[in-house]
Order: C-alpha cells, then structure tokens, then sequence
C-alpha cells in the first residue's frame, strides 16, 4: 500500500468532512419558514456526524504517519439560502464525498482490510445522505 497517496487522499477526505462541519453549521443558521425546525435539526445531526467523520479521519491519517490538514479555506459561500438551493448545495457536498472516499477504496483495495471496511462503511453512509436528500429535492 502506497502510505503516502492514502495519506494525501485521507487528507482530502478530512478537509471535506470539516468543510461539512462549517457547511452544514452554516445551513442551520440560515433556513427560515415552515420547514425550518426539522430542517434545522436535520443540518445539526449532519454537522455532528461531518465532525465524527473528520475525527476518524484523522485518526487514521496520523495512524499512518501523516497530519491532518487545516484547510477550511476551500469553503465557498453561495449567497443562496433558499431550501432547495441549500439541498442543491448538500447534495453536491455529499456525492462529491463519495467519489472521494471511492478514490480512496481503489487505493486501499486488497491492501489493508481495515481501511477497505472503513471506506465501504463511509461511502454506504454517505450514499444514504444522497438518498434521503434526493428525497426532500423532489416535489410532492
């Protein structure tokens, strides 16, 4: 297993999990009307479980080797806070993770058993958020 590309693709990973962390913070603050309440705790859970992933994250970063990255610079701010264009903004966020945590199997792959499981865990979870946010996009 090529350490330091796993390194480099978890570093990847970690930033976008706290870039979740920020995003998802952000996206409870500026939800108002009807749906705000279940929204709001919705995006909250989201925030939490974008900080536990980073914490896994980086402990299998150091674990390796390695020290996870402080760049929360690549957070870009919309403007648009109405509902959908916030689903629209997540739903982005989250299918860009599972590509990255794939890239991250493909490394992995028949190299550590334990790093396969945590990518296939991570990329099952993350296909869920898709799911359950393709769910609120479409119109009754």
């Amino acid at each position: 297993m090529n350490k330091e590309k796993v390194i480099e693709k978890l570093s990847e990973i970690f930033n976008l999990e706290l870039t979740g962390v920020t995003r998802y913070t952000h996206y409870a603050l500026m939800i108002f009307g009807a749906n705000r309440l279940p929204l709001v705790e919705f995006y909250r859970m989201q925030a939490k479980e974008s900080l536990m992933h980073a914490d896994m994250v980086g402990e299998h970063i150091t674990g390796l080797g390695g020290h996870p990255p402080l760049n929360t610079e690549n957070i870009k701010e919309t403007h648009k806070h109405n509902i959908k264009d916030i689903l629209f903004e997540t739903l982005q966020h989250e299918k860009k993770a599972i590509s990255t945590y794939y890239e991250l199997l493909e490394l992995v792959q028949d190299q550590s058993v334990y790093l396969e499981e945590f990518a296939r865990s991570m990329i099952g979870q993350e296909e869920l958020h898709v799911l359950e946010v393709e769910k609120m996009l479409k119109e009754q």
